[in-house]
Protein backbone atom coordinates (compact mmCIF):
# COMPACT_ATOMS: atom_id res chain seq x y z
CA UNK A 1 0.00 0.00 0.00
CA UNK A 2 2.83 2.41 0.83
CA UNK A 3 4.45 1.65 -2.51
CA UNK A 4 1.18 2.30 -4.33
CA UNK A 5 0.74 5.62 -2.53
CA UNK A 6 4.30 6.60 -3.43
CA UNK A 7 3.79 5.85 -7.11
CA UNK A 8 0.46 7.71 -7.17
CA UNK A 9 2.11 10.75 -5.63
CA UNK A 10 4.96 10.50 -8.13
CA UNK A 11 2.61 10.35 -11.10
CA UNK A 12 0.82 13.47 -9.88
CA UNK A 13 4.11 15.30 -9.39
CA UNK A 14 5.48 14.36 -12.82
CA UNK A 15 2.32 15.24 -14.69
CA UNK A 16 1.81 18.48 -12.79
CA UNK A 17 5.19 19.77 -13.74
CA UNK A 18 5.62 18.78 -17.38
CA UNK A 19 1.52 19.11 -15.54
CA UNK A 20 -24.17 22.65 -27.46
CA UNK A 21 -24.72 23.44 -30.91
CA UNK A 22 -22.20 24.37 -33.54
CA UNK A 23 -21.23 28.00 -33.68
CA UNK A 24 -18.63 30.11 -35.45
CA UNK A 25 -15.17 30.96 -34.05
CA UNK A 26 -16.36 34.53 -33.59
CA UNK A 27 -19.16 33.31 -31.33
CA UNK A 28 -16.60 31.11 -29.57
CA UNK A 29 -14.58 34.14 -28.59
CA UNK A 30 -17.70 35.90 -27.37
CA UNK A 31 -18.67 32.91 -25.23
CA UNK A 32 -15.48 33.19 -23.22
CA UNK A 33 -15.58 36.95 -22.73
CA UNK A 34 -19.25 37.92 -22.71
CA UNK A 35 -19.25 38.39 -18.92
CA UNK A 36 -16.40 40.89 -19.13
CA UNK A 37 -17.70 43.25 -21.81
CA UNK A 38 -16.50 46.45 -20.17
CA UNK A 39 -13.30 47.73 -21.78
CA UNK A 40 -12.13 50.04 -19.02
CA UNK A 41 -9.25 49.01 -16.80
CA UNK A 42 -10.03 48.71 -13.12
CA UNK A 43 -7.80 50.61 -10.72
CA UNK A 44 -8.90 48.55 -7.73
CA UNK A 45 -7.18 45.23 -7.11
CA UNK A 46 -9.11 44.21 -3.99
CA UNK A 47 -12.54 43.37 -5.41
CA UNK A 48 -12.04 39.65 -4.78
CA UNK A 49 -10.40 39.75 -1.36
CA UNK A 50 -13.37 38.02 0.26
CA UNK A 51 -13.97 35.46 -2.48
CA UNK A 52 -16.06 32.28 -2.32
CA UNK A 53 -14.45 28.91 -3.03
CA UNK A 54 -17.79 27.09 -3.05
CA UNK A 55 -17.30 25.71 -6.59
CA UNK A 56 -13.76 25.74 -7.96
CA UNK A 57 -12.94 25.23 -11.63
CA UNK A 58 -9.36 23.98 -12.06
CA UNK A 59 -7.29 23.85 -15.24
CA UNK A 60 -4.18 21.72 -15.86
CA UNK A 61 -0.74 22.89 -16.88
CA UNK A 62 2.07 21.67 -19.10
CA UNK A 63 2.63 17.93 -18.82
CA UNK A 64 -1.07 17.01 -18.97
CA UNK A 65 -1.01 16.60 -22.75
CA UNK A 66 -1.17 13.18 -24.41
CA UNK A 67 -1.28 12.00 -28.01
CA UNK A 68 -4.88 11.29 -28.97
CA UNK A 69 -6.47 14.00 -26.85
CA UNK A 70 -9.49 15.88 -28.21
CA UNK A 71 -10.00 13.60 -31.23
CA UNK A 72 -13.36 12.16 -30.21
CA UNK A 73 -14.30 15.37 -28.43
CA UNK A 74 -14.06 17.41 -31.62
CA UNK A 75 -16.23 14.86 -33.44
CA UNK A 76 -18.92 15.09 -30.78
CA UNK A 77 -18.74 18.78 -29.80
CA UNK A 78 -18.80 21.14 -32.82
CA UNK A 79 -17.94 24.14 -30.66
CA UNK A 80 -14.71 22.42 -29.57
CA UNK A 81 -13.74 21.76 -33.18
CA UNK A 82 -14.39 25.45 -33.96
CA UNK A 83 -11.87 26.41 -31.28
CA UNK A 84 -9.19 24.17 -32.76
CA UNK A 85 -9.87 25.55 -36.25
CA UNK A 86 -9.49 29.11 -35.00
CA UNK A 87 -6.33 28.26 -33.06
CA UNK A 88 -4.78 26.54 -36.08
CA UNK A 89 -5.20 29.71 -38.13
CA UNK A 90 -3.32 31.68 -35.49
CA UNK A 91 -0.58 29.09 -34.97
CA UNK A 92 0.02 28.33 -38.64
CA UNK A 93 -0.31 24.56 -38.26
CA UNK A 94 -3.03 21.98 -37.63
CA UNK A 95 -3.17 21.91 -33.83
CA UNK A 96 -5.80 19.17 -33.65
CA UNK A 97 -3.66 16.91 -35.82
CA UNK A 98 -0.72 17.37 -33.47
CA UNK A 99 -2.95 16.58 -30.51
CA UNK A 100 -4.45 13.47 -32.04
CA UNK A 101 -1.55 12.13 -34.12
CA UNK A 102 1.55 13.54 -32.47
CA UNK A 103 4.25 12.44 -32.71
CA UNK A 104 4.74 12.54 -28.95
CA UNK A 105 8.03 14.44 -29.06
CA UNK A 106 6.36 17.20 -31.09
CA UNK A 107 3.30 17.48 -28.85
CA UNK A 108 5.51 17.41 -25.76
CA UNK A 109 7.68 20.29 -26.97
CA UNK A 110 7.08 23.42 -24.94
CA UNK A 111 6.11 25.58 -27.91
CA UNK A 112 3.36 23.12 -29.00
CA UNK A 113 2.16 21.72 -25.68
CA UNK A 114 1.35 25.12 -24.18
CA UNK A 115 -1.20 26.28 -26.81
CA UNK A 116 -2.41 22.67 -27.11
CA UNK A 117 -3.30 22.42 -23.43
CA UNK A 118 -4.88 25.87 -23.43
CA UNK A 119 -7.14 25.06 -26.40
CA UNK A 120 -7.93 21.58 -25.05
CA UNK A 121 -9.00 23.10 -21.74
CA UNK A 122 -11.28 25.60 -23.46
CA UNK A 123 -12.67 22.73 -25.53
CA UNK A 124 -13.50 20.95 -22.24
CA UNK A 125 -15.57 24.00 -21.25
CA UNK A 126 -17.54 23.58 -24.48
CA UNK A 127 -18.02 19.88 -23.73
CA UNK A 128 -19.47 20.80 -20.34
CA UNK A 129 -21.71 23.40 -21.99
CA UNK A 130 -23.08 20.90 -24.52
CA UNK A 131 -23.57 18.06 -22.03
CA UNK A 132 -24.85 19.92 -18.96
CA UNK A 133 -25.88 23.38 -20.13
CA UNK A 134 -25.06 26.99 -19.38
CA UNK A 135 -25.82 26.76 -15.67
CA UNK A 136 -23.14 24.10 -15.24
CA UNK A 137 -20.60 26.21 -17.11
CA UNK A 138 -21.36 29.26 -14.99
CA UNK A 139 -21.41 27.40 -11.65
CA UNK A 140 -17.85 28.28 -10.62
CA UNK A 141 -17.35 30.84 -7.88
CA UNK A 142 -13.58 30.89 -8.43
CA UNK A 143 -11.05 29.47 -10.89
CA UNK A 144 -7.41 28.52 -10.85
CA UNK A 145 -4.90 26.91 -13.17
CA UNK A 146 -1.60 25.19 -12.59
CA UNK A 147 1.09 27.40 -14.15
CA UNK A 148 0.08 27.51 -17.83
CA UNK A 149 -3.45 26.63 -16.69
CA UNK A 150 -3.81 30.12 -15.25
CA UNK A 151 -4.35 31.37 -18.82
CA UNK A 152 -7.18 28.86 -19.24
CA UNK A 153 -8.70 30.03 -15.96
CA UNK A 154 -8.51 33.67 -17.05
CA UNK A 155 -10.12 32.85 -20.39
CA UNK A 156 -12.90 30.91 -18.69
CA UNK A 157 -13.45 33.86 -16.32
CA UNK A 158 -13.89 36.29 -19.23
CA UNK A 159 -10.69 38.21 -18.59
CA UNK A 160 -8.85 36.88 -21.64
CA UNK A 161 -10.23 36.56 -25.15
CA UNK A 162 -9.73 33.08 -26.63
CA UNK A 163 -7.84 34.36 -29.66
CA UNK A 164 -5.49 36.34 -27.42
CA UNK A 165 -5.05 33.28 -25.21
CA UNK A 166 -3.76 31.28 -28.17
CA UNK A 167 -1.49 34.15 -29.14
CA UNK A 168 -0.02 34.44 -25.65
CA UNK A 169 0.46 30.73 -25.01
CA UNK A 170 2.17 30.42 -28.39
CA UNK A 171 4.57 33.22 -27.52
CA UNK A 172 5.06 31.95 -23.98
CA UNK A 173 5.87 28.45 -25.16
CA UNK A 174 8.32 29.66 -27.78
CA UNK A 175 10.06 32.02 -25.36
CA UNK A 176 10.37 29.39 -22.64
CA UNK A 177 11.71 26.86 -25.15
CA UNK A 178 14.34 29.36 -26.29
CA UNK A 179 15.31 30.11 -22.68
CA UNK A 180 15.60 26.39 -22.01
CA UNK A 181 17.81 25.88 -25.06
CA UNK A 182 20.14 28.64 -23.88
CA UNK A 183 21.17 26.89 -20.65
CA UNK A 184 21.73 23.36 -19.42
CA UNK A 185 19.02 23.04 -16.78
CA UNK A 186 16.22 20.79 -15.61
CA UNK A 187 13.77 19.77 -12.91
CA UNK A 188 13.50 17.02 -10.30
CA UNK A 189 10.51 15.85 -8.30
CA UNK A 190 11.25 15.26 -4.63
CA UNK A 191 8.76 13.01 -2.86
CA UNK A 192 8.20 12.30 0.82
CA UNK A 193 9.77 15.18 2.71
CA UNK A 194 8.56 18.62 3.83
CA UNK A 195 9.22 21.86 2.02
CA UNK A 196 11.68 23.08 4.65
CA UNK A 197 13.77 19.95 4.19
CA UNK A 198 13.54 20.30 0.40
CA UNK A 199 14.84 23.86 0.76
CA UNK A 200 17.79 22.52 2.79
CA UNK A 201 18.35 19.88 0.10
CA UNK A 202 18.50 22.60 -2.56
CA UNK A 203 21.02 24.59 -0.49
CA UNK A 204 23.21 21.52 -0.11
CA UNK A 205 22.99 20.66 -3.80
CA UNK A 206 23.81 24.24 -4.81
CA UNK A 207 26.82 24.29 -2.51
CA UNK A 208 28.11 20.93 -3.70
CA UNK A 209 27.59 21.62 -7.41
CA UNK A 210 28.35 25.33 -7.39
CA UNK A 211 25.18 25.83 -9.43
CA UNK A 212 21.77 27.32 -8.52
CA UNK A 213 18.66 25.28 -7.75
CA UNK A 214 15.41 26.05 -5.90
CA UNK A 215 11.89 24.83 -5.26
CA UNK A 216 9.82 25.60 -8.35
CA UNK A 217 6.50 23.93 -7.63
CA UNK A 218 4.93 23.84 -4.18
CA UNK A 219 2.28 21.27 -5.06
CA UNK A 220 1.24 19.66 -1.78
CA UNK A 221 2.75 18.30 1.41
CA UNK A 222 5.50 15.85 0.52
CA UNK A 223 5.34 16.66 -3.19
CA UNK A 224 7.65 19.37 -4.50
CA UNK A 225 9.56 19.99 -7.71
CA UNK A 226 12.93 21.71 -7.80
CA UNK A 227 14.47 23.53 -10.77
CA UNK A 228 18.01 24.50 -11.54
CA UNK A 229 21.23 23.81 -13.38
CA UNK A 230 21.60 20.23 -14.56
CA UNK A 231 24.63 19.69 -12.32
CA UNK A 232 22.61 20.74 -9.29
CA UNK A 233 19.71 18.53 -10.37
CA UNK A 234 22.11 15.59 -10.52
CA UNK A 235 23.26 16.29 -6.97
CA UNK A 236 19.66 16.48 -5.73
CA UNK A 237 18.98 13.06 -7.21
CA UNK A 238 22.17 11.75 -5.65
CA UNK A 239 21.78 12.97 -2.05
CA UNK A 240 18.01 13.34 -1.49
CA UNK A 241 17.37 9.79 -0.27
CA UNK A 242 20.55 8.95 1.69
CA UNK A 243 21.12 12.35 3.29
CA UNK A 244 17.65 13.95 3.49
CA UNK A 245 15.44 10.85 3.77
CA UNK A 246 13.33 11.58 0.69
CA UNK A 247 11.13 8.69 -0.39
CA UNK A 248 12.18 9.11 -4.00
CA UNK A 249 13.30 11.56 -6.66
CA UNK A 250 12.62 11.59 -10.38
CA UNK A 251 14.20 13.77 -13.03
CA UNK A 252 11.39 15.29 -15.04
CA UNK A 253 11.15 15.24 -18.82
CA UNK A 254 10.94 19.00 -19.28
CA UNK A 255 12.88 21.41 -21.48
CA UNK A 256 14.49 23.36 -18.67
CA UNK A 257 14.35 24.90 -15.21
CA UNK A 258 10.84 26.34 -15.28
CA UNK A 259 9.78 28.87 -12.63
CA UNK A 260 13.32 30.04 -11.90
CA UNK A 261 15.63 32.79 -13.14
CA UNK A 262 16.70 30.41 -15.91
CA UNK A 263 13.46 31.53 -17.60
CA UNK A 264 14.30 35.26 -17.27
CA UNK A 265 15.16 35.54 -21.00
CA UNK A 266 11.54 34.62 -21.76
CA UNK A 267 10.06 37.49 -19.76
CA UNK A 268 10.63 40.39 -22.24
CA UNK A 269 8.96 38.44 -25.07
CA UNK A 270 6.03 37.59 -22.85
CA UNK A 271 5.70 41.18 -21.64
CA UNK A 272 5.75 42.37 -25.23
CA UNK A 273 2.85 40.17 -26.31
CA UNK A 274 0.91 40.92 -23.11
CA UNK A 275 1.09 44.61 -24.02
CA UNK A 276 -0.69 43.89 -27.30
CA UNK A 277 -3.78 42.31 -25.75
CA UNK A 278 -6.64 43.67 -23.68
CA UNK A 279 -7.13 41.97 -20.35
CA UNK A 280 -10.45 42.60 -18.60
CA UNK A 281 -11.50 42.28 -14.99
CA UNK A 282 -12.40 38.60 -14.43
CA UNK A 283 -16.10 37.95 -13.77
CA UNK A 284 -15.06 35.61 -10.92
CA UNK A 285 -11.83 35.41 -8.88
CA UNK A 286 -8.87 33.73 -10.57
CA UNK A 287 -6.14 32.79 -8.11
CA UNK A 288 -2.60 33.71 -9.12
CA UNK A 289 0.20 31.14 -9.06
CA UNK A 290 2.62 33.82 -7.88
CA UNK A 291 1.01 34.81 -4.57
CA UNK A 292 -1.97 32.42 -4.21
CA UNK A 293 -4.38 35.38 -4.24
CA UNK A 294 -7.12 36.56 -6.63
CA UNK A 295 -6.67 39.90 -8.39
CA UNK A 296 -9.19 42.21 -10.05
CA UNK A 297 -6.98 44.83 -11.70
CA UNK A 298 -6.04 43.78 -15.26
CA UNK A 299 -2.68 45.55 -15.20
CA UNK A 300 -1.74 43.78 -11.97
CA UNK A 301 -2.73 40.45 -13.50
CA UNK A 302 -0.56 41.15 -16.53
CA UNK A 303 2.45 41.89 -14.35
CA UNK A 304 1.90 38.69 -12.38
CA UNK A 305 1.64 36.64 -15.57
CA UNK A 306 5.02 37.96 -16.67
CA UNK A 307 6.46 37.24 -13.23
CA UNK A 308 4.98 33.77 -13.15
CA UNK A 309 7.56 32.14 -15.46
CA UNK A 310 10.39 32.89 -13.00
CA UNK A 311 8.42 32.52 -9.75
CA UNK A 312 7.64 29.39 -7.79
CA UNK A 313 4.13 28.01 -8.22
CA UNK A 314 2.25 28.47 -4.94
CA UNK A 315 -0.32 25.72 -5.48
CA UNK A 316 -0.06 24.41 -1.92
CA UNK A 317 -1.07 27.80 -0.47
CA UNK A 318 -3.83 28.07 -3.06
CA UNK A 319 -5.36 24.74 -2.04
CA UNK A 320 -5.05 25.56 1.65
CA UNK A 321 -6.84 28.87 1.08
CA UNK A 322 -9.62 27.33 -1.00
CA UNK A 323 -10.32 24.43 1.34
CA UNK A 324 -10.34 26.70 4.40
CA UNK A 325 -13.26 28.73 3.03
CA UNK A 326 -16.73 27.55 1.90
CA UNK A 327 -15.48 24.86 -0.49
CA UNK A 328 -18.02 22.25 -1.63
CA UNK A 329 -16.71 20.83 -4.89
CA UNK A 330 -14.21 21.21 -7.69
CA UNK A 331 -14.32 20.57 -11.43
CA UNK A 332 -11.18 19.91 -13.46
CA UNK A 333 -11.45 20.81 -17.15
CA UNK A 334 -8.85 19.65 -19.65
CA UNK A 335 -6.51 16.76 -20.32
CA UNK A 336 -5.63 14.39 -17.49
CA UNK A 337 -6.51 14.45 -13.80
CA UNK A 338 -3.48 16.22 -12.36
CA UNK A 339 -5.10 18.96 -10.33
CA UNK A 340 -7.79 16.54 -9.12
CA UNK A 341 -5.04 14.22 -7.94
CA UNK A 342 -3.33 17.01 -6.04
CA UNK A 343 -6.64 18.04 -4.46
CA UNK A 344 -7.05 14.51 -3.10
CA UNK A 345 -3.68 14.83 -1.39
CA UNK A 346 -5.16 17.69 0.64
CA UNK A 347 -8.54 16.07 1.29
CA UNK A 348 -9.50 12.52 0.39
CA UNK A 349 -13.15 13.44 0.81
CA UNK A 350 -13.08 16.56 -1.41
CA UNK A 351 -15.68 16.27 -4.16
CA UNK A 352 -14.19 16.62 -7.63
CA UNK A 353 -15.40 15.78 -11.13
CA UNK A 354 -13.43 15.80 -14.38
CA UNK A 355 -14.41 17.08 -17.82
CA UNK A 356 -11.85 15.18 -19.85
CA UNK A 357 -10.83 15.56 -23.43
Amino acid sequence: MARFASMSLLLVAAAATRQCVAFSPAVSRTAFSRAASSTRLYASDSDFDDFSSNVCFMFPGQGAQFVGMCGELCKEVPAAKALFDEASEILGYDLLDRCTEGPKEVLDSTEVSQPAIFVASMAAVEKLRQEEGEDAVNAATCAMGLSLGEYSALCYAGALDFKDGVKITKARGEAMQAASDAADSGMVSVIGIGKDVVAELCEAAAEKSGKPIKIANFLCKGNYSVSGASEACDVVAEIAKPEFKARMTVKLAVAGAFHTDFMAPAVPSLEEVLETIELKKPRIPVISNVDAKPHSDPETIKKLLATQVTSSVQWEDTMDSVLAKDFERAVELGPGKVTAGILKRFSKTAACTNVEV
